[in-house]
């Protein structure tokens, strides 16, 4: 899977369920592809340790080499696994980022790995957020990226679970454009204020916004 937008933009906005950015923290990232999310969360916090798991075995062999290839090699692993089949007994984690299957109806992809990246046969976001309230810590946060026509159907499945949002921001391409995706962050909590905001990708005149740049500009080169 090649890296997209998708993937950057929760990877450098997602929490490490830390106080500051040098605390110790377990993080797991749910549906590493190339573990592109996992390596920003790793470049980001400092003493942060990552799981990452996936049910392809090509992408995770792709992600253990990229994990191999960085600075951050002592702090990442990977692993051939459902969320689902995860018992919370090994580890809680502080934090759980993912970026998740999310063409639930749609025509199917007839590449077999493309198919199963894109789509919610393998994991429902009720399956997600269940497997995540298991293995997440009381005081711990979950971090999506999503499709924006999901937020109540989404929003209303978190509440079932136990989740409650406390941070969600509108993504749109650009002015003008309709929304085109979701970052929300979860807690187990219910006691705390929901954060809202707006945020473009593209300027009329730069395909970087303003805010996207300064979101991302540890990223790119």
């Amino acid at each position: 899977m090649k890296v997209g937008t998708d993937g950057v933009l929760l990877g450098a906005w997602a929490e490490s369920g830390a106080s500051t950015k040098s605390d110790d923290t377990h993080i797991l990232d749910v549906g590493t592809g190339s573990g592109l999310i996992a390596l920003m969360m790793a470049q980001r916090y400092a003493k942060a340790v990552i799981d990452a798991i996936d049910i392809d075995s090509d992408a995770v062999s792709q992600a253990t080499e990229n994990f191999t290839n960085s600075p951050w090699s002592n702090r990442l692993t990977c692993k051939q696994i459902a969320v689902q089949e995860l018992s919370g007994r090994e580890h809680y984690y502080d934090a759980i980022v993912s970026n998740p299957p999310y063409f639930n109806n749609s025509l199917k992809n007839p590449d077999k790995q493309r198919q199963t990246a894109r789509h919610t046969d393998t994991l429902s976001y009720k399956e997600l957020l269940q497997a995540c309230e298991r293995l997440l810590k009381a005081e711990g946060v979950l971090s999506l990226i999503l499709p924006a026509e999901t937020e109540k159907d989404f929003i209303d499945l978190a509440n079932q679970s136990g989740f409650s949002p406390t941070r969600l921001v509108h993504v749109y391409s650009k002015p003008g454009k309709p929304m085109k995706r979701i970052l929300i962050a979860l807690t187990k909590r219910n006691d705390l204020p929901l954060e809202q905001s707006h945020f473009y990708i593209e300027s009329e005149s730069s395909p970087r916004s303003d805010e996207y740049a300064a979101l991302t500009k540890d990223f790119y080169l």
